[in-house]
């Protein structure tokens, strides 16, 4: 059996998912170099301040990630969701009122890997991007809202589809293993977004389209803001 999915959609869930584009738009203005041949990149000016705010271990974790990046290109997509799946799953989960002081904070990649920790929306959001970097296409990724059965509670994965079709694979950080949805039947998906759109949880496949990411007002300001600047969306 595939993922058993809930068929409801709230206002409070839309307001969710607005506030995540907002923090993708920031995420992505803050990596300052994706310029000359397409390449994946962050300027020395912007390691140099990490290094002298939060040290050399923090400089060393946003290299890492930047090689991560150029050498996983060359994976096949297996490969290139193991590898992403392991870096992020070695750093630390931290709830947001330990960590930012606020009941829901939603970091940036960059954040994330220089504090050395996050919760599960931070999990998700820096693999879908760095798996969005390497070259997997956004159309088999989704930012997936999941009930945590066991734990009762909210949660987020990154799920991949191979094909619209495909049972889908969840990246966790609960967990080490990427395993297929009908394993993990400790989660309860909700509903699904990522750049293109946003769709209702369903039993199987995708689920039913709400509509364009273009419903998103945020969303859209910071993706013309971000072409004006010469940012790749």
């Amino acid at each position: 059996m595939m993922f058993e999915f809930q068929t409801f959609f709230t206002r409070c869930d839309i307001k969710i998912a607005k506030r995540l584009w907002l923090i993708i738009g920031l995420f992505m203005l803050s990596v300052s170099a994706m310029v000359m041949a397409g390449d994946f990149g962050l300027s020395e000016k912007l390691l140099e301040q990490v290094k002298d705010e939060y040290g050399m271990k923090a400089r060393g974790r946003l290299v890492a990630w930047q090689e991560l990046i150029a050498e996983g290109s060359k994976y096949d997509e297996m490969e290139k969701l193991s590898v992403v799946n392991d870096f992020f799953n070695e750093l630390r989960f931290v709830d947001d009122l330990e960590h930012w002081g606020e009941n829901d904070y939603w970091a940036t990649p960059i954040e994330f890997i220089v504090t050395n920790g996050g919760d599960c929306e931070d999990f998700s959001i820096a693999k879908y991007f760095t798996l969005k970097e390497m070259g997997v296409a956004v159309e088999k990724m989704l930012i997936t809202y999941v009930k945590a059965l066991e734990l009762n509670q909210s949660h987020m994965v990154l799920t991949y589809y191979s094909d619209p079709l495909a049972e889908p694979l969840v990246l966790d950080n609960l967990i080490e293993e990427i395993r297929p949805a009908s394993t993990r039947t400790d989660l309860a998906p909700v509903y699904s977004f990522n750049g293109d759109g946003l769709w209702l949880a369903k039993e199987r496949g995708l689920g039913k389209r709400v509509g364009g990411s273009e419903r998103l007002s945020l969303w859209t300001d910071l993706g013309l803001r971000m072409e004006r600047q010469g940012l790749r969306k």
